[in-house]
């Protein structure tokens, strides 16, 4: 199975302070730049980790499936 780098952030602030998150930006090893959209989920600190987990787990359901040996040695 293909190796990847996870690009994430986490910051907490006040629920209503944020007007819009941006894009951030990440430098390539070949001189590109890209960039990564950022995400914003609103509640209590139970309420987001149970959001942040549903979100990682629909984001990997996007990518094509791990194979076996991946399935048995880190899955829940």
């Amino acid at each position: 199975m293909a190796r990847y780098t996870l690009v994430y952030g986490v910051r907490l602030v006040p629920e209503g302070s944020l007007t819009h998150p941006d894009r951030a930006t990440v430098r390539l090893a070949d001189g590109r730049t890209d960039s990564v959209t950022l995400h914003t989920i609103d509640g209590t600190i139970p309420q987001l980790r149970r959001a942040l987990d549903r979100s990682l787990d629909a984001f990997f359901d996007l990518l094509p499936g791990a194979d076996e040996d991946d399935l048995e040695r880190f899955a829940d």
